[in-house]
């Protein structure tokens, strides 16, 4: 049942406005979770932001006064179709104008762009209810005359493809949220074709016009990558080699409609592989865009002697990265990476991450040996995209044209008020793991499906409520996926079986939040006992041989975020969509309404 949906596409439809459609819905549907913790989105404050633009340097040991190639290589990570400007730190930054001034300024004949993945996905209105093309229409605005279409890429043989876009200073790689609406609808944004409820901006869409590359995602039909696994940069009579690569985990985070027939390969063996291809194309200069990151410990003042500690995934793979590789883009954890990290040889390898939502990039300086063709020097800085100051003053024209095409296209249904806010409603935890808005969503959607306890996952609720008026908009960019409800049976024993899957097989917690129940948990507990005592909203004890109507969304009901246990839920029934309930939800509440933590989640120590 998706009633509301369906009543806007009626109404768009009759009005010419592109409103959510169900294709977007149900394909970026059952994506959920980015991570929480360090993955959480990270727009942190001056203080850090000021870290992250310091430069980092390496000069190779063995340097000496030679011919060189200077190149500047500028990179984005976790875009988000983040169109429209956003706050850090009470102060401006980003959006898609602003962020194609600043890498305006910064670009000269010798540089080259690089997107890091997550470029789409989760994204706010003005980009996900037409499909995400304005979000790749802006990638395209900043391309040079060199760049052509994907599609013709892809249509060339194997080993002609790396070096069909050479002078091109766009280079672009997938990230997990590239999948949220399947294969057949990634590929189409890509090389182009009207989606069934378009045209929406372009008529025809033309698709990509850069390279797209990444090494480890095959297709299981053919054995081969899906899409070309690296890029030749070709600039001043030197080349650089630009390699792709999702995370390997992508199948747990992402529905399996969303990566079927595709297989997700270990990373460093993907991307030495490329390298070796490389080398033998006679490419020493090699960058990386890996779509997996790490955490770097923030400090404070000038220097730090622990500044390049990065911890996280992405330290593994470097680890194991072959010692032609000089830099690595990274992401997917929306934070600030800016260090030299050794891999096993102890060769410095400088890997940067430019926080999320256009807020950042990192400007990163090569310095290439015309006699060796490597890189002999690097260094980067990460530079916040501020609206209000240097370039963010003269945003581009062109894109803030795409931007408002979009804006107007997507109002009608975006501005509709649908109820009141007395105070803020955010996702800010407590340290046990509850939040005010995770309750006031796991209520929305018990109550939807007249359940006796529900449960959402914190990855699924990708934006904070503000106080005041609530329009649908607001709450879409909450809720972006459109999940379909989920009830089933399971028993008490299962429950608590749930919980602790919150901690089993989890690189980080991932802490539900409940609906209908109260339980207590202690970190000092061993996995799979860490849960003291759940009890139901009376107050009862769960019992573990009782059952019990249980609502989630279908992307937990699938075993995402590896919750597999609810894949043995009983008398399944699918509901209305996440957003629709939630909707429905705040329309019936006595305005103004709030939510607030309530003590559903204890920790004990």
């Amino acid at each position: 049942m998706r009633t509301r949906i369906l009543d806007w596409l009626f109404a768009a439809s009759l009005a010419g406005i592109a409103a959510p459609t169900l294709a977007q819905t149900q394909g970026q549907a059952e994506h959920g979770s980015i991570e929480r913790d360090y993955r959480e989105e990270r727009l942190e404050g001056i203080k850090v932001r000021r870290q992250a633009s310091e430069r980092r340097s390496w000069r190779a040991p063995d340097w000496r006064v030679e011919p060189v190639v200077t190149f500047n290589l500028l990179s984005i990570n976790d875009f988000h179709g983040q169109l429209s400007p956003r706050s850090v730190a009470g102060r401006p930054a980003g959006g898609a104008a602003v962020l194609a001034a600043y890498l305006k300024a910064a670009s000269d004949d010798n540089t080259l762009i690089v997107h890091d993945g997550d470029q789409v996905g989760a994204s706010p209105p003005n980009s996900a209810l037409l499909q995400d093309e304005p979000s790749v229409s802006f990638l395209n605005l900043l391309a040079n005359p060199h760049c052509r279409a994907f599609s013709r890429q892809l249509r060339m043989p194997r080993s002609v493809q790396p070096f069909a876009q050479q002078r091109c200073n766009l280079i672009g790689t997938l990230g997990n949220h590239e999948f949220d609406d399947g294969r057949s609808e990634l590929l189409r944004l890509l090389i182009g074709g009207n989606h069934r409820n378009g045209p929406f901006l372009e008529d025809s869409w033309q698709g990509a016009r850069f390279p797209m590359v990444s090494s480890n995602v095959i297709d299981q039909s053919t054995g081969e990558s899906l899409l070309p696994p690296y890029s030749i940069y070709f600039s001043n009579g030197v080349r650089i080699g630009v390699i792709g690569a999702a995370l390997k985990e992508t199948p747990s985070i992402v529905s399996p409609s969303g990566v079927a027939g595709l297989r997700f390969v270990d990373e460093a063996d993907a991307i030495n592989r490329s390298v070796a291809e490389l080398r033998r194309h006679g490419v020493r200069a090699i960058v990386v865009a890996l779509h997996q990151g790490g955490r770097q410990v923030s400090y404070d003042g000038p220097t730090n002697p622990q500044a390049d500690t990065v911890t996280g995934p992405v330290v593994n793979i470097i680890e194991r990265l072959d010692d032609e590789v000089d830099v690595v883009i990274s992401g997917h954890a929306h934070g600030f990476t800016n260090a030299m990290v050794p891999n096993a040889n102890g060769k410095p390898i400088l890997v940067t991450q430019a926080f999320s939502a256009g807020t950042a990039y990192a400007d990163i300086e090569l310095v290439v040996s015309r006699r060796s063709r490597d890189i002999v020097e690097k260094s980067a800085a990460v530079i916040t995209t501020w609206a209000d100051q240097g370039a963010g003053l003269s945003p581009d024209p062109n894109v803030a044209a795409l931007v408002a095409r979009a804006d107007a296209r997507v109002e009608p249904p975006v501005a509709r008020v649908v109820g009141v806010a007395q105070g803020d409603i955010t996702r800010s935890e407590t340290p046990a793991g509850e939040s005010a808005l995770g309750n006031l969503i796991a209520d929305a959607q018990r109550v939807a499906t007249d359940a006796q306890i529900s449960f959402m996952n914190p990855g699924g609720i990708r934006a904070d409520l503000a106080s005041g008026e609530v329009a649908w908009g607001a709450l879409f960019a909450i809720q972006p996926f459109a999940n379909d409800l989920v009830s089933m049976d399971l028993t008490g024993a299962q429950i608590k079986t749930l919980l602790e899957q919150q901690w089993i097989g989890q690189s980080y917690p991932r802490l539900l939040k409940p609906s209908g129940i109260r339980y207590s948990w202690s970190t000092s507990r061993p996995e799979g006992s860490r849960v003291i005592e759940i009890r139901d909203a009376a107050g009862a004890l769960i019992n573990p041989a009782a059952v019990y109507r249980v609502t989630v969304n279908s992307f937990l009901a699938g075993g995402g975020d590896n919750f597999t246990i609810l894949t043995e839920g009983k008398n399944r029934v699918v509901g209305a969509v996440d957003l629709d309930a939630l909707v429905d939800y705040i329309e019936a509440l006595p305005q103004p309404f709030s939510a607030t933590v309530e003590g559903r989640i204890q920790r004990l120590d």
